[in-house]
């Protein structure tokens, strides 16, 4: 059953849209792909937005399921992400609140991506930083 759902996984990512494309264009104007949190330290005050990596992490930290299953948590982390895409939200963000109170709050980019982009951007952000740790 895994094995169907890879494969279904790979052939949307060759026949849909790019998340690596859709970050480039949509989001690293603001987060920054890859940053330790020295750099971050260091160049606080020129960051527009929280390094992808940590808002990555931070996702996969604070979204909590009773279930075990890892796919069952990417599924669930990439529908949190589509909709806050969309409908971002002090009450719904999972940064710490020092970097609220720095950056505040993303722009919704509603109108701006279509589900298929939301899809893969969100998956790109879950997988890209799979087994790598903000630090």
């Amino acid at each position: 059953m895994k094995l169907f759902w890879i494969l279904a996984m790979m052939g949307y990512t060759l026949l849909g849209a790019d998340g690596y494309g859709i970050y480039q264009k949509h989001c690293m104007q603001c987060h920054v792909e890859m940053m330790e949190k020295q750099e971050v330290m260091k160049h606080l005050g020129s960051l527009k937005a929280p390094p992808m990596v940590e808002v990555s992490n931070r996702l996969k930290e604070n979204v909590l399921i009773a279930d075990d299953d890892n796919d069952v948590k990417r599924q669930v982390i990439v529908a949190f992400i589509k909709d806050y895409i969309q409908n971002p939200s002090v009450q719904y963000s999972m940064c710490h609140p020092m970097a609220i109170e720095k950056f505040g709050i993303m722009p919704s980019l509603k109108g701006k991506l279509s589900d298929d982009e939301r899809q893969a951007v969100a998956e790109w952000i879950y997988d890209r930083y799979n087994k790598v740790v903000f630090k």
